[in-house]
């Protein structure tokens, strides 16, 4: 018992470690299984040999490349008594191997006996073919019979080359199965044997070692499942700044050339002018650390003599690979390694702890990551081919998901939490010593209180489920923009928000984030009616009012029952002055203006006498804001719009919710969508919410729209000429600009065509 509970104890002391390094190098394991990370790998091999230091030239293999100008100048099949003059001239030279990069199988051209003659008397003469084979399908071309003369002879050599999945280079080809069964040797390894005969001091069993390498299997590096038909290998690309020596076949032919360069040397004939279309993607083109975009087909091939001249002679190593359990294993120990670093140092107790964790974790990181990085490359110059991707996959994942464990453990508490709160409450309730006390402290908080403008007429239209629904639409959009802005929701009350700046974290620019979150939240609007009409439900608009001043703010409750809020009179005055606004409307208190006043656009401010408070107070009305928020609300009304009549109508004033009995006459004389201007003999106060009543009759008398609009009074207007030359023949004398709040749908469709140019 006391084993297996020492297990477990050990078990949960490293249990991030434990969940962390099997399942990724699982994971990574299956991925590489089924190879998902083959191409990854491969560009990194590619990489890997881009950045290899530069290599002396291999000065054994001499290229003459037959290029544009060649073309121009002596055209295109080049004949075949050109041929002969060129082999003829290169022979002379005595090179150790010639080979012949070009199709030349036609034997019914004039220049051809002596082309015949010539191959027939070159012993050291390989000539090239190629042929479909289940290697290269999947790049199907025609076949290329060899030179007639050369196979009697068997001196040639095939010149197919494997193409990986993406198009580029990365195997050679020893040999391969013809169709007739036999087997073909490569180009490549013919004119390689023909150079290692002329090397008297190397013993045989090193050059038959070297010249049958282990075959390449399907899966080995991180290939997945490739055909590996006939003896494949992977080419060790020699990276020279120069390249292989190369001349032109011009200058051959004209003796530009010195007369003993071809002695001793494999001399390889091929294209290498672009227009022939004879260039292929290897390792070494494009990507970091490349000066090349493409390599010629002959020289693909002097790679791969050279790949079996440096190996044999020079003791240059093959490209090998682990076996699959070795490759498992060194992905499990960087997961090991990812887990362990960051689960060792989870615990700090402290803010210096805290930035020291950081400094030597990114420390550790590094080390560890550059750490893979050189013994991956490091043991490529070596001819190890090691799995870097895999690797580089398993430490860092371990690393997230020791570092998404530790974060889902500690956030359980704070998701429970952030059901009822806000995350800004949360982080102070938990975060610091004194969040889970009851009491609170005097703060100086920015408060904002937005509410529905005429929706308990809506909502009494309609049936529960629709109130919800637009309930949920305005409630969710509204949260988006406060979280720009980092305010605190305190609680939602049916249709309104009360929404703190500066409770429970206290930030310079409170006030500005306020104003700024109640234009953004004015500008949403937009898209809330948006969703609200595609679902037919009816449109609505909210009033904004913001306050700042000194509350109470903390955990205000019992033991058993608590919540975090603020308290004091400043947010009963916020709530006061939300109630003067109109639906797209912000007023904000004078304490809030001096604020944000070097950046606040308003329409200018008014006197009002809120219930409960001793004394008038000014408030503003905000249209914009600058500086770094740069927001602009459009204007609440456009330009009124002269009636041709003016429309009788009566209206009664609404006082505390409750409707007033008498009854007063009035005319309306200008219109627009959103508010309207009337003619009244009463002196109706700025702020005054009405109940305006429309009876309109058209020119027969007969009634054309009946309703009812509610209103508020927001401004006395100066009359224009027009209006006080038909104000002094009417008894009603005081123009009032009224600003709808809510409209029924009938009305809105006739004001739309009375108010459209």
């Amino acid at each position: 018992m006391a084993i297996r509970s020492r297990l477990k104890n050990s078990l949960w002391k490293w249990r991030g470690i434990a969940i962390a390094a099997p399942t990724i190098s699982i994971l990574v394991i299956g991925l590489r299984l089924i190879g998902a990370l083959e191409s990854l790998e491969l560009a990194m091999l590619d990489q890997f040999f881009r950045w290899r230091s530069p290599e002396p030239a291999d000065q054994r293999i001499v290229i003459i490349g037959i290029d544009e100008a060649d073309i121009r100048q002596y055209q295109w099949p080049i004949d075949d008594a050109l041929l002969t003059k060129l082999l003829d001239k290169v022979r002379q030279q005595k090179p150790r191997a010639i080979g012949l990069d070009l199709a030349r199988d036609k034997t019914d051209n004039a220049g051809y006996p002596q082309l015949e003659k010539l191959f027939k008397t070159t012993p050291n003469l390989i000539g090239a073919y190629k042929t479909s084979d289940l290697v290269t399908s999947n790049f199907s071309v025609s076949d290329i019979k060899p030179p007639p003369a050369l196979a009697q002879l068997d001196q040639i050599g095939a010149v197919n080359l494997v193409h990986d999945g993406d198009g580029r280079l990365r195997r050679g080809l020893l040999s391969l199965s013809l169709p007739d069964g036999k087997v073909g040797l490569s180009f490549g390894l013919q004119l390689a044997l023909l150079y290692l005969d002329g090397e008297k001091n190397v013993p045989i069993e090193k050059i038959e070692q070297a010249l049958n390498p282990p075959k390449l299997r399907a899966n080995d590096g991180n290939y997945h499942q490739i055909d590996v038909g006939g003896h494949q290998f992977i080419i060790n690309y020699r990276r020279s700044l120069q390249g292989f020596q190369t001349v032109r076949m011009a200058d051959v032919l004209d003796g530009k050339i010195a007369p003993d360069l071809f002695r001793d040397r494999i001399v390889m004939i091929g294209v290498t002018a672009v227009s022939l279309r004879d260039w292929f993607f290897t390792p070494l083109d494009g990507g970091l650390g490349s000066t090349r975009i493409l390599t010629s087909g002959v020289e693909v091939h002097a790679q791969i003599v050279s790949h079996i001249l440096s190996n044999t002679l020079d003791g240059r190593s093959t490209i090998q690979s682990w076996e699959e359990y070795w490759e498992w294993l060194w992905i499990f120990g960087w997961a090991l390694a990812g887990s362990t670093l960051i689960w060792q140092w989870r615990n700090v107790n402290s803010k210096n702890q805290k930035i020291q964790l950081l400094v030597m974790r990114s420390q550790s990181i590094l080390v560890l990551a550059g750490s893979l990085f050189a013994s991956c490359f490091i043991a490529l110059t070596y001819g190890w081919w090691i799995p870097f991707v895999p690797a580089a996959i398993a430490f860092l994942g371990s690393g997230i998901i020791v570092t998404s464990y530790l974060a889902i453990t500690a956030a359980q508490i704070r998701t429970y939490f952030s059901r009822y709160l806000t995350d800004a409450v949360v982080k102070s309730l938990l975060e610091t010593p004194e969040g889970l006390k009851l009491g609170g402290d005097r703060r100086k908080v920015t408060i904002l209180m937005c509410d529905l403008r005429g929706f308990s007429t809506i909502s009494e239209k309609m049936p529960p489920e629709k109130v919800v629904e637009i309930l949920n639409i305005f409630l969710g959009t509204m949260t988006e923009a406060i979280a720009t802005y980092q305010g605190t929701i305190d609680e939602f009350i049916g249709d309104a928000i009360l929404v703190l700046f500066g409770a429970p974290i206290y930030r310079e620019d409170d006030a500005a984030r306020a104003v700024a979150s109640a234009i953004a939240m004015q500008l949403a609007m937009r898209s809330v009616n948006e969703k609200l009409t595609q679902q037919q439900l009816p449109e609505i608009a909210m009033g904004i009012g913001i306050n700042t001043g000194e509350v109470v703010a903390g955990n205000i409750g019992s033991q058993s029952r608590a919540k975090y809020a603020v308290v004091g009179n400043h947010v009963n005055l916020t709530a006061r002055i939300e109630s003067y606004t109109v639906g797209g409307q912000i007023l904000i208190s004078e304490a809030t203006y001096k604020e944000i006043e070097d950046i606040a656009k308003t329409n200018g401010s008014m006197e009002v006498e809120p219930k409960g408070v001793s004394h008038p107070i000014s408030i503003y009305d905000i249209c914009g804001l600058g500086g770094i928020y740069n927001l602009e609300l459009p204007s609440l009304s456009d330009s009124l719009q002269l009636l041709a009549t003016p429309i009788p109508i009566t209206y009664r004033i609404l006082e505390e919710k409750h409707l007033g009995t008498e009854i007063f006459e009035s005319k309306l004389r200008q219109l627009s969508p959103y508010g309207a201007e009337i003619l009244s003999d009463q002196d109706v106060p700025v702020l005054t919410n009405l109940k305006l009543h429309l009876q309109i009759y058209g020119q027969d008398q007969q009634l054309e729209i009946e309703g009812e609009i509610y209103a508020k009074v927001l401004r006395h207007q100066q009359p224009s000429q027009m209006v006080l030359e038909q104000v002094s023949r009417s008894r009603h004398t005081k123009p009032i600009y009224v600003h709808f709040t809510t409209v029924p749908n009938n009305l809105k469709d006739w004001i739309s065509q009375k108010t459209t140019v």
